[in-house]
């Protein structure tokens, strides 16, 4: 197991190399000044020549690269160009915002998904079935930004249960979770039905079930546990997905976590912000499915990392 943990964390290290190329060639290709952002449009020439020097743009682009890399394993991910703080602190400053909507969504998607997909599965092209699966199929199928807006529409406006944007309490965390869970709800059901329905099919069922083993213990011990590795590793990856992917659901609610934050930054060509927060979501995505592989071993004991 020590030797799966090291080979698996130093694994991490050329992801990490990788997006770190990619997200800044990428940058460096999307059109605009970002001193000329800073200093605005009627800035004379000699303005903006200090500010590129001030924060190394005017430098061949290899030389900034290997310069980011270097502050980068240093611990240094630089200073936003638009407050001069840095970066670090930014993302600080709302990655508990960020980290609170996707733990409450994917709680809110788990509960629902498994539910469904349980009795999904146990009692399949039953009423239940055929309703849930209906309801999982329009959540895969809507837009992010239009349930949004609906679910706005409906308890914000409407019926005032809940604030419309902003952050102020766990009231305002209600809309967007549900926002952001319901296709991460409606794809777990589907995976769990799948799952289940394979599983009740193997032979060690039929087997327990023979032996006269009560239904609810051969679904607990026998069909569930073996059921879950999929779920997870479904679960596992969809919850990465959600940190990085609240972006459209944080702009609709103007929630201000790290959606919000890399869409402000790339919007005013912040570099430095936007390759910390990008270099944040790659190594939060490795961690996970590092700790989604180490779960194996407990659900199915056949499994050992040697």
């Amino acid at each position: 197991m020590i030797g799966f943990l090291i080979r698996r964390i130093l694994a991490i290290i050329p992801i990490l190399l990788g997006v770190s190329l990619i997200v800044f060639v990428m940058l460096r290709m999307i059109p605009g000044d970002p001193a000329a952002l800073m200093a605005g449009e009627d800035a004379r020439p000699e303005v903006l020549q200090s500010l590129r020097e001030q924060w190394g743009l005017n430098e061949p682009l290899p030389n900034q690269y290997l310069v980011f890399l270097r502050n980068m394993f240093q611990g240094d991910l630089g200073k936003s160009i638009r407050s001069g703080r840095p970066a670090i602190e930014e993302i600080g400053d709302r990655y508990l915002n960020t980290v609170l909507l996707a733990t409450l969504s994917l709680v809110m998607a788990l509960s629902v998904g498994l539910f469904a997909g349980i009795i999904s599965g146990t009692r399949p092209y039953s009423l239940f079935d055929n309703a849930s699966m209906l309801v999982a199929l329009f959540g895969v199928s809507t837009p992010a930004f239009w349930l949004g807006l609906m679910l706005m529409w409906l308890f914000a406006v409407e019926l005032a249960w809940f604030p419309a944007v902003g952050a102020g309490g766990i009231q305002s965390l209600i809309l967007p979770s549900i926002t952001l869970g319901a296709v991460v709800a409606a794809t777990i059901a589907r995976q769990t039905r799948s799952s289940v329905l394979e599983v009740m099919r193997q032979d060690y069922v039929r087997t327990a079930r023979s032996k006269g083993v009560p239904e609810n213990t051969v679904i607990m011990k026998h069909v569930l546990k073996n059921a879950m590795i999929p779920v997870v590793t479904l679960a596992g990856v969809l919850f990465g997905t959600m940190l990085g992917g609240s972006i459209i659901v944080e702009t609709v609610f103007a929630y201000p976590g790290l959606g919000k934050l890399l869409i402000d930054s790339i919007s005013s060509r912040d570099y430095p912000v936007v390759q910390a927060l990008i270099m944040t979501y790659a190594l939060v995505f490795a961690i996970i499915n590092l700790a989604v592989d180490l779960s194996y071993t407990y659900l199915d004991p056949r499994i050992r990392y040697e």
